[in-house]
């Protein structure tokens, strides 16, 4: 099969901390791998590496075939959750959406529509992203992170927030995008989530990675 995130010997030190202790990880394209592991483990930060956010100190990552920090700064038709989205606050769901889809224009106000009711958002619901509620706020990142129909998916935690309802309608929308030939790298603190999801796992423990299934 052929890798899409290929990850080689990554070393992260902050300060005196060492926080990714030679990471090597290789996702194959189609497929959901999870993550998993305690807060504080180093999942976030390698997903940051991976997209380009953090520089490593030593090693290797390769997304699509491009060298992160040399071939480009940042991958390629990589949609990313990363810790709590950030939208603005006052105005509402759709309007942020359509605003970030002007940046590039690939999309059309009727794809960002779709994409909200794809997730379980009305794109007619005026009301501000600052009365949403957290779990609201969660599918619009969902949103953002998949509107512009990306390849590969970087999902940092993007259950949080959602009740029993969403995280089955976001699970069904996961596996419609593997279906899709979409590859996901998935972190999670659900087993049930990662038992549902994922092809293969990884566990990080204190910057170290290891594969368990």
């Amino acid at each position: 099969m052929e890798s899409i995130i290929d990850v080689r010997n990554v070393m992260k030190k902050f300060k005196d901390t060492l926080v990714l202790k030679n990471v090597s990880i290789n996702v194959e394209k189609g497929k959901i791998c999870g993550l998993i592991g305690k807060n504080g483990s180093g999942k976030t930060i390698l997903m940051k590496v991976i997209c380009g956010f953090i520089t490593p100190d030593a090693g290797n990552v390769f997304v699509a075939g491009s060298r992160i920090g040399v071939d480009c700064d940042f991958p390629e038709n990589v949609g990313v959750i990363i810790e709590n989205p950030g939208f603005a606050q006052y105005i509402s769901g759709e309007k942020n959406l359509r605003n970030l889809a002007s940046i590039r224009k690939k999309i059309s106000g009727e794809k960002v529509k779709k994409v909200m009711e794809q997730v379980g958002l009305d794109p007619n619901d005026k009301k501000w992203v600052s009365k949403y509620s957290l779990g609201m706020r969660q599918r619009l990142g969902i949103a953002q992170a998949i509107m512009e129909e990306q390849n590969i998916l970087i999902l940092d935690e993007p259950m949080n927030g959602l009740d029993n309802q969403g995280v089955e309608e976001m699970r069904e929308l996961f596996l419609e995008l593997k279906n899709q030939g979409k590859t996901i790298l998935l972190a999670s603190h659900s087993k049930e989530d990662v038992d549902v999801l994922c092809d293969e796992v990884y566990e990080m423990d204190q910057g170290v990675l290891h594969k368990v299934r």
